[in-house]
């Protein structure tokens, strides 16, 4: 195997920390409602943050499968929107300090990425890792957002319920670095947060604070969360508007609330993953979502 130091470029002046949480979360696995994207993004907007380490995306990345955004002016190319998988120092709201890491998620060399987290894990002495994302589920958006925690020590997530059993799906990064880690001593954990599979292609900020509020459960870390709250109760009063317009998503709707509360009582269902039942699909019934989302989008943008 290669070095793995030689995936990235540390800054100069490396802070001193003792057990830093590393949270950490890539864009281009599932994740349902943006939880995973928009919580990062609100973190970036609202607390105190530099870079620390830089990864080498021209090793990292395929960019004909991603390719970058470049703008064109008349004559000239002008701009080009570069991918950037970066490690940051931010400190919560309470002033203490923890690392993020974000960005793309690898196109290739997983095995050799995962050892250069290590290393950084190791040379930053981080005390435990985690990351969170959505995963679409037959749930409704008028109940709770469930949770799934799974960690590398059950001790971790303790308290918690899985709707899973044994299943095996497609890996990601994220998934790699908690099993690879856990394996060699580390603490890692991860939450995912149970979206409602009708509003998993959209941005669903309630599924963001859910995430947050779930890390802060997990690492004692304090986000201000305000602003991503104002956000969600907006958008929970649109979507409440879509559906009191529409006879036919009210009635959808309410068949997932009694699907979920039988579910909740002791229901012998399995899990909520979300699956096809005696209502539209969840394809049918997230096309209408979308079309209201986009002709929502198209009004503030006019």
């Amino acid at each position: 195997m290669s070095d793995p130091t030689d995936l990235y470029r540390l800054s100069e002046d490396l802070p001193e920390l003792t057990d830093p949480v590393l949270l950490y979360h890539f864009d281009g696995f599932v994740d349902a409602g943006g939880a995973g994207r928009l919580a990062v993004g609100h973190l970036l907007a609202e607390l105190e943050h530099r870079v620390i380490a830089t990864f080498d995306v021209d090793r990292l990345l395929d960019y004909r499968s991603r390719r970058p955004v470049m703008t064109f002016d008349t004559d000239r190319w002008v701009d080009v929107e570069s991918p950037q998988l970066v490690m940051r120092l931010v400190h919560d709201a309470t002033g203490t300090p923890f690392l993020l890491l974000s960005g793309p998620e690898p196109d290739r060399e997983w095995e050799l990425f995962t050892a250069a987290v290590e290393a950084l894990v190791i040379r930053l002495g981080v005390g435990k890792l985690v990351t969170t994302h959505g995963i679409p589920m037959a749930v409704p958006h008028t109940r709770p957002l469930g949770v799934t925690g799974h960690a590398s020590r059950p001790e971790l997530v303790s308290g918690q319920t899985s709707a899973f059993g044994k299943v095996q799906v497609p890996g990601s990064a994220a998934a790699l670095i908690e099993f690879r880690l856990g394996a060699k001593g580390h603490d890692a954990l991860g939450y995912a947060v149970h979206v409602p599979h009708y509003l998993a292609q959209a941005e669903y900020p309630t599924a963001a604070v859910t995430a947050l509020e779930a890390v802060t459960g997990g690492t004692g870390l304090v986000f201000p969360l305000e602003s991503l709250r104002e956000a969600a109760s907006r958008t929970t009063a649109e979507i409440a508007a879509q559906i009191e317009a529409s006879e036919e998503l009210s009635t959808a709707i309410s068949g997932l609330e009694q699907q979920y509360d039988a579910f909740a009582a002791g229901s012998e269902r399995e899990n909520l993953i979300a699956e096809p039942a005696e209502m539209p699909t969840g394809d049918e019934l997230a096309a209408q979502f979308e079309a209201f989302l986009a002709e929502r989008d198209e009004r503030r943008n006019d």
